[in-house]
């Protein structure tokens, strides 16, 4: 008689699924509600972010070009609403409320995640996902895989959906849809509460251009068909040069791409380094908030004949800038910077921004324009 192999209990089966379900269920909620947060703290970076996402599937998709240029007015609340659906499906998943409707609409949401870090990996044309914001940058592949993962354990979520209680517990999705509104608005209204762009407070610039090590390379090459990699480029010409890879990636410089200049003198990079200055930044004269500028303009005169030098910086043309500036009464030297890169210094138009000795001392939303004393006193 052969002896069979016992079976575990019934019971015991059904605990170990329920506690890999709830594992999955705290697993997914968490991470929807960390990279909610995270894009909420900058909701004009996710635009941005959106924006670029956008204007590509125009250009791929002609046909539906006219329906993905007219969301592009709108792509801030969009971008909002996203990322204030992040947060309250991910809350609603960890307190367990009404686990059927939910668990569906997580998986529409990361299935359209889902859909662009693909179109990004595949096709390589946005390598960014923005998936946690500034906090963590992730390569196109890796954006894809972690949405994969993301789907699977929605997926085993909702195959065990039945087992889920459902609990009264609205009250704690509708705070969670209250503050993450809330926190978007801010950002918006005053710029992000915790700035993770290289350009925030505290921050040196020219250090920051620079590897914080020598950056060290490996150089792959092939000889009679084989690949063979050196730490420095072989003097052997019979080598054929295959590829050279970073080894230390994380030395890169932060910002590769600041840069100031006008026709008249130049560069002007390196003298935005020297002394204070007080940048008024205007990224495009047509989307700019007009009852700011007086504000903006009195602290200009204010600080005329003070250690604090007033520039505008823009990226528009110099037609546009010239109207912009006799229309408004503002009297200061002017120089150009890459409209990216002012998009990425300031999150408003417009907005000021303070370099000393080419250390970031201040920045402000146009809601919050400072004084004279404030400046000065943050250049001492």
């Amino acid at each position: 008689m052969n002896a069979t192999t016992p079976q575990p209990p019934m019971k015991a089966r059904i605990s170990k699924t329920l506690i890999a379900a709830r594992i999955a269920r705290f697993a997914v909620g968490i991470l929807f509600v960390i990279s909610g947060l995270i894009k909420l703290n900058d909701p004009v970076g996710t635009q941005i972010k959106m924006d670029e996402y956008f204007e590509v599937f125009a250009q791929d998709l002609p046909v539906l070009a006219p329906l993905f240029t007219a969301t592009l007015p709108y792509m801030l609340i969009i971008a909002v609403f996203m990322c204030v659906a992040e947060v309250v499906l991910g809350v609603a998943l960890l307190a367990s409320f009404r686990p059927k409707l939910t668990t569906w609409l997580l998986l529409l949401l990361v299935s359209f995640f889902t859909f662009l870090t693909f179109y990004s990996a595949y096709f390589n044309r946005v390598t960014d996902c923005g998936c946690f914001g500034e906090a963590l940058k992730l390569k196109p592949w890796t954006s894809f895989t972690k949405d994969v993962v993301l789907m699977v354990l929605i997926l085993y979520i909702i195959g065990h959906r039945n087992r889920m209680k459902s609990r009264k517990t609205g009250w704690l999705v509708f705070m969670s849809l209250i503050l993450s509104v809330g926190l978007g608005v801010y950002a918006i209204q005053y710029l992000p509460p915790w700035d993770m762009l290289p350009y925030a407070v505290g921050k040196s610039i020219p250090t920051q251009m620079k590897p914080s090590e020598p950056l060290r390379y490996e150089y792959i090459m092939t000889k009679n068909g084989k690949t063979e990699r050196f730490d420095k480029y072989p003097t052997d010409t019979t080598y054929k040069f295959k590829e050279m890879v970073l080894l230390n990636e994380s030395a890169k410089p932060k910002i590769t791409d600041y840069r100031v200049w006008n026709d008249a003198e130049g560069d002007f990079t390196e003298q935005t380094f020297q002394g204070n200055k007080l940048f008024v930044i205007v990224k495009d004269v047509k989307h700019v908030d007009a009852g700011a500028i007086p504000a903006i303009r009195s602290l200009v005169n204010s600080l005329k004949g003070t250690a604090v030098t007033p520039i505008l910086l823009t990226s528009a043309s110099d037609e546009a800038i010239n109207t912009f500036k006799k229309e408004f009464q503002l009297v200061l030297p002017t120089y150009k910077g890459d409209a990216t890169v002012l998009k990425t210094i300031m999150r408003t138009d417009p907005g000021t921004w303070l370099l000393s000795n080419g250390i970031v001392r201040g920045k402000w939303h146009h809601n919050r324009t400072p004084d004279k004393e404030t400046v000065l006193g943050l250049v001492k």
